[in-house]
């Protein structure tokens, strides 16, 4: 598979890529890089179970084929290494369709954001405003100031906290007792397939006490190595079309090859870089110290860098003082850390959205709740979800995509491959 791999980049041309489906490593990101380098896959298994055509593949042969068979397939779905001939449109893979919204928290260490993800997670299920369209709990969720109500009842989104960190602790904040399935597994089912809602919902646990669902995270740091990029995207187009609202507690390590100039980089930030580049609200969690604010102030350049619009960022001020001449202060004290230091990845002469003000949240005896598995204080709650509800509002327009899609180009707008061939010379 690494001599398959090597040949792809090699920057030659190839008509097509003949596989014996039972192969270990075929999967949906090895079709994709062939896809992207004019390359068609053709697989043979007699296997009728897995739907290969359905991950990208030109076709599926079977065990037994003549040499008269393989050359019209070939003839089908390949382009011969130098002709002109338009190569065929590979089939469109069957994405799942993410309805429901994402909300992704993050902050620097210590500053308690997979708490205050947690928090989230309960005041958004209890329905703080939120209030999903039709209630029926599969997606496609409508933006609104005040619960839902349906039949004179109040109605709740569902929500899914997922564990995306790198270094995962929710397992421990949750005690849970069992560590598998976590992400790790539901990415490896999204490698080859697509699992359907129930079989998704079954790699989740159940928080009654806090009305969400849990997905665990990576069981050991390193465990990054095995997540593929266009598995981790269909996964979470999948979460996002199971639930109301997924609330990713990830990391805001967003260095890729494109700032390090290292492909492993950006490979172990796999997962906090999928899940900021489609948030509809990125929570930037921390502490009301001099250090904590600094460092609040520079996570967020980060993401601004990254390509976050700012007015998709909530910064929340952990463990604040009730004081509200201090928290004045810790206010004065951001807008002038921001206007020194922010702006870095937002170009030049490029007007940015305001920030918004920081969310205090003050010290609340969480432990002891986190401990005995009973929902974390109300009011912690209520104040996330409301906040996270108000930046939705005010960024009220579609997510662009930071992603550049690819454009269909019609047959015969094309003169020639290269500028000397298109002037003849």
């Amino acid at each position: 598979m690494q001599e398959l791999r090597a040949r792809l980049r090699s920057g030659r041309a190839f008509s097509a890529i003949l596989i014996d489906g039972q192969v270990p490593g075929l999967d949906r990101d090895l079709i994709a890089e062939a896809a992207e380098a004019g390359v068609s896959v053709l697989v043979v298994d007699g296997d009728p179970t897995r739907d290969w055509r359905e991950l990208g593949a030109a076709a599926v042969l079977a065990e037994a084929f003549s040499r008269d068979e393989l050359v019209e397939v070939l003839q089908a779905t390949s382009t011969a290494v130098g002709a002109a001939d338009l190569d065929p449109t590979l089939p469109a893979e069957q994405r799942p369709v993410a309805h429901g919204e994402l909300v992704a928290v993050c902050g620097p260490g210590g500053t308690g954001a997979s708490t205050v993800a947690i928090a989230l997670a309960q005041g958004l299920a209890a329905g703080e405003g939120w209030a999903p369209e039709g209630g029926d709990g599969a997606g496609g969720g409508r933006r609104a100031s005040g619960r839902g109500r349906r039949g004179g009842r109040t109605v709740a989104p569902t929500v899914l906290l997922a564990d995306l960190c790198r270094v995962a602790d929710q397992a421990m904040l949750h005690d849970s007792r069992v560590l598998v399935p976590s992400i790790q597994e539901v990415v490896e089912a999204h490698r080859t397939s697509v699992p359907s809602r129930h079989v998704l919902l079954e790699q989740t646990f159940d928080v009654p006490s806090r009305g969400y669902r849990l997905l665990l995270g990576l069981r050991r740091h390193q465990h990054w190595v095995s997540l593929r990029p266009r598995a981790v995207e269909i996964t979470l187009d999948s979460l996002q079309s199971v639930v109301d609202v997924v609330v990713a507690d990830v990391e805001a390590d967003v260095e890729g090859e494109a700032e390090t100039g290292s492909t492993d980089v950006e490979d172990r930030n796999l997962l906090a870089r999928a899940t900021l580049a489609r948030a509809e609200v990125v929570v930037v969690v921390g502490e009301p110290s001099m250090k904590g604010l600094a460092a609040v102030v520079r996570t967020i350049d980060d993401l601004l860098a990254f390509g976050i619009p700012a007015d998709r960022l909530l910064p929340v001020v952990n463990r604040a003082p009730r004081s509200p001449r201090a928290r004045a202060e810790l206010t004065a004290a951001v807008a002038k850390i921001s206007r020194a230091n922010l702006g870095s990845g937002v170009g030049v002469g490029v007007e940015r959205p305001p920030l918004a003000n920081p969310l205090y949240l003050p010290e609340r005896d969480v432990d002891d709740a986190l401990r005995d598995g009973v929902s974390l204080p109300a009011g912690m709650a209520r104040s996330l979800a409301r906040g996270v509800t108000a930046i939705r509002e005010r960024a009220d327009r579609p997510l662009v995509a930071r992603q550049p899609e690819p454009l269909a180009i019609a047959p015969g707008s094309f003169r020639g491959f290269t500028a000397q061939g298109e002037s003849g010379s």
